[in-house]
């Protein structure tokens, strides 16, 4: 499969190209600063430069041609304001969206939050991020054309992960480490019977193929 990763040089992200790689799949990543392409390649990803703050739905949907999939992973990131919260956590996941459908590619996998809500209250910027999140999640279920499936992980930690997760629709709070998301990502990818699931995911005692095959199942 070639899998198609807007931002690409995302710590979650780069766990994911190095798992797609070791199965065997075509990992491309896209990125905005050419100077991260040598990590995306020692992850085993072929990088893409290209701004989605600024691209048009051709340009990215000429990146997305002959993909088998794409995965949303890209994030302003700590330290951004309220607007950049909009432009990319809200924005750039329309554009990928528009851009996937534009190039007829129908399995798409949304790396969101829990608790994403477009109406979620509040004034800080995380408040801000949350209802980003919350609206780009509602744009991509809006889509028929896409077969989606929207993961909301918990507080990501950096801890090793376990490979042992809860992944439902509802889990209640709690952290994930991102070795987990990324574990379970490369199984949702691989797994057409999640689409039109939103998911939330935190460390549990389900080994993560198991528990991906077990949330497809219904």
């Amino acid at each position: 499969m070639r899998i198609v990763i807007a931002g690409g040089h995302g710590q979650i992200a780069l766990r994911l190209e190095r798992l797609l790689a070791a199965r065997g799949h075509e990992g491309a990543g896209i990125i905005r600063n050419p100077e991260q392409a040598e990590d995306l390649r020692a992850a085993g990803a072929e990088p893409v430069v290209l701004d989605l703050e600024s691209a048009s739905v051709e340009e990215v949907a000429a990146v997305l041609e002959g993909a088998d999939a794409a995965v949303f992973a890209a994030g302003a990131g700590a330290g951004s304001g309220v607007a950049r919260k909009d432009t990319v956590d809200r924005g750039a996941a329309v554009l990928f969206a528009d851009a996937a459908e534009r190039a007829g590619v129908r399995r798409h996998v949304v790396v969101s939050s829990m608790g994403a809500d477009p109406d979620h209250e509040g004034d800080d910027v995380f408040d801000a991020y949350l209802r980003a999140k919350g609206a780009a999640d509602a744009y991509v279920r809006s889509r028929s054309a896409l077969d989606w499936t929207i993961l909301r992980p918990g507080r990501l930690t950096d801890d090793p992960g376990t490979g042992r997760v809860l992944l439902a629709e509802s889990t209640g709070r709690g952290a994930v480490p991102r070795d987990d998301v990324a574990a379970v990502l490369a199984e949702l990818v691989e797994t057409p019977g999640t689409a039109g699931l939103t998911l939330e995911l935190i460390s549990g005692t389900v080994p993560v193929a198991e528990a991906t095959k077990h949330a497809a199942a219904g």
